[in-house]
């Protein structure tokens, strides 16, 4: 049954494991296989539409410098600048920087940097540099980006030269806020995390949607600054500033010592392979679900009557043909399938099983009779064959003592009973006269115990109650043990059947162990016998008998002399014949049982006799 059911739980786990492998194992492959090819596709899309906007700003950038550039020389080759008046020079720049809307200030300084007018006074205006010097004689300077603290703004200059009659007059400044840049060139749509920002070569912030960060943070420990100007090997995505994955590129603006930078988060641009990744989870889920679901399905139609089925058979493999499970119509489904021929199939297989094992109950009742009469005649032959071959000196040696010993014996004990009746013995010699009488009839007796056992009788059969033949012959004995100071006590099961034996063999047998017990005890002790039902295993087979205990409390019988306590005239008493347990044993095995015996040191002996009832009554 275990092995079985072990059976059908591996067929019920195979079968959950090819579902699983079936259903999982591709959609797996065609999972990772999707996310794999989405986060490419996304990556790279992302990354195209980010060189795409940094390419387009940086354009812008540029041409929007250019532009500034171009109204620098504009405004540095009017008559009006190159008259270096400041009544003149002052409505024309306020209008420029009216109309323009992109200045902060227009500044014109002297070739010595004195200012000669400016539309915003307190406009500082950044120190020139020899090189930037040299750079306004000829060409136009684009100054370094500072940072205003109290405009709370970024700002940078372009300086063009004014030049008269081929002298240098002075320069012209235009001061430009980023703010200007951030909004119309910076300001980007790439969802809610994109943004675009300015850095110059270490990294430090130009111009950023967040002043506070502006020329006084950089980026020059983040991965943006490494894949800037870290080589060609640029990751794809990276932790920018702010420790936050992002996909981004960058675009250097030409002319300029800045780079633009355009980034967007990691987390938003992966937003659809992260639905696709929850799709295909709950894709796995519910396949694992209806696995589960097919599983038990399988169990219900499937595997429930194979388990009914095992279950029945190991009933029947159980049952006697005689109980009720053998008639019993096996429940089952009614089904036209493969189940349902199965089913039929078994309750056919153990229709016909049973009526075969009733034939055959039938036909071994019928031989089990024949045989058992035959064993007891094989049995009884046996005992004869084995005593014969195993005694045949000991009958010859009894005839012998028989014709030898026992007619003068007879003679002599007729002589010593005529002596007694017929003259006066004196009393110093009556006792002497006993002791003779006693040692004659003792020869007598060991003549006549020896010739039973070496010429058994043939037992005469008949109906023995056991209880009344233990209860008589312990009434016989009782005087004995009493005289002897020795209890005798009887536990007998008064339901014991009638056994079909000889009772004057019986009879026999059973005196003989309690006069051994007595023997044994040699004073005050205790006898007990006890009778009830028990079985004999008898080559192979268990045999319902009744067992008899004889026990003794006695100092119990040696180790070594156990083994032949059954043996002709072995015996460890001054005056025993070494015949009275074999006759026990001898008439016990004629009457188809068995004698055995329990003894240990200073616990006494219990010898077992096991009788077998007539059929019918185990």
């Amino acid at each position: 049954m275990t092995k079985l059911k072990s059976t059908l739980f591996t067929l019920r786990a195979k079968l959950v494991l090819l579902f699983l492998v079936l259903a999982l194992v591709p959609l797996a492959l065609i999972g990772v296989f999707s996310i794999t090819i989405t986060e490419e596709l996304i990556v790279n899309l992302v990354l195209r539409q980010l060189e795409n906007v940094a390419a387009d700003k940086a354009a812008i950038l540029e041409r929007w410098l250019g532009e500034r550039k171009a109204d620098l020389r504009v405004i540095a080759g009017t008559s009006l600048l190159k008259s270096m008046q400041p009544d003149q020079i002052a409505p024309y720049l306020d209008l420029i920087q009216k109309q323009y809307g992109v200045y902060d200030a227009i500044t014109v300084l002297t070739p010595d940097n004195q200012r000669v007018y400016s539309t915003q006074p307190h406009t500082p205006i950044e120190p020139l540099t020899p090189m930037g010097l040299e750079a306004t004689e000829g060409e136009l300077y684009l100054s370094n980006i500072t940072y205003r603290g109290h405009a709370k703004e970024s700002f940078f200059h372009i300086a063009a030269p004014i030049f008269a009659e081929d002298h240098l007059r002075g320069r012209v400044y235009g001061t430009v806020g980023t703010h200007n840049i951030l909004v119309s060139i910076i300001k980007v749509s790439l969802g809610l995390t994109g943004e675009c920002y300015l850095v110059d070569k270490n990294g430090t912030f130009l111009a950023h949607k967040e002043p506070n960060r502006i020329l006084k943070e950089n980026i020059s420990q983040s991965e943006s600054f490494k894949n800037i100007f870290g080589g060609p090997e640029r990751k794809r995505i990276y932790l920018d500033y702010r420790g936050i994955e992002v996909l981004g590129t960058f675009q250097k603006v030409s002319g300029t010592e800045w780079y633009l930078v355009v980034e967007q988060d990691r987390d938003e641009a992966f937003q659809s392979a992260d639905a696709l990744k929850r799709y295909i989870f709950l894709t796995v889920l519910l396949c694992i679900g209806s696995t589960l679901v097919i599983t038990w399905v399988f169990s219900f139609h499937v595997a429930r009557p194979i388990r009914a089925l095992s279950r029945w058979a190991d009933t029947l493999a159980d049952a006697h043909p005689a109980d009720a499970a053998f008639d019993q119509t096996i429940p089952g489904p009614q089904r036209r399938d493969e189940i349902g021929m199965l089913h039929r199939a078994f309750s056919n297989m153990a229709r016909k099983v049973s009526e075969r094992q009733h034939t055959l109950e039938h036909d071994i009742t019928l031989k089990d009779a024949a045989l058992k009469e035959t064993d007891l005649i094989l049995k009884q032959i046996k005992v004869i064959a084995e005593r014969s071959e195993k005694f045949a000196a000991i009958g010859r040696l009894g005839a012998a003592v028989a014709h030898e010993i026992r007619t003068p014996l007879t003679s002599l004990k007729l002589f010593l009973e005529s002596v007694e009746s017929d003259i006066k013995i004196s009393p110093e010699y009556e006792e002497d006269f006993a002791i003779a009488m006693d040692q004659v009839q003792r020869i007598e007796a060991t003549i006549n115990h020896f010739l039973d056992f070496a010429k058994p009788q043939v037992l005469t059969l008949s109906k023995v109650d056991l209880v009344q033949l233990i209860e008589d012959v312990v009434f016989m004995i009782r005087p004995m043990a009493t005289k002897q100071d020795c209890l005798v006590k009887i536990d007998l099961d008064e339901a014991l059947p009638e056994i079909p034996a000889d009772k004057k063999f019986l009879e026999e047998a059973l005196i003989n162990l309690l006069i051994n017990a007595l023997e044994a005890i040699a004073g005050p002790g205790k006898i007990t016998v006890s009778a009830t039902r028990d079985h004999l295993e008898d080559d192979g087979a268990n045999r319902a008998c009744i067992r008899i205990d004889v026990g003794d409390s006695g100092p119990g019988i040696a180790p070594e002399h156990l083994g032949r306590i059954f043996d002709p005239f072995f015996t460890t008493k001054s005056a025993g014949t070494g015949l009275g347990l074999p006759l026990v044993l001898n008439t016990i095995k004629r009457h188809g049982g068995d004698v055995r015996v329990q003894s240990h040191a200073d616990s006494g002996t219990v010898f077992s006799l096991f009788l077998p009832t007539a059929e019918g009554d185990g």
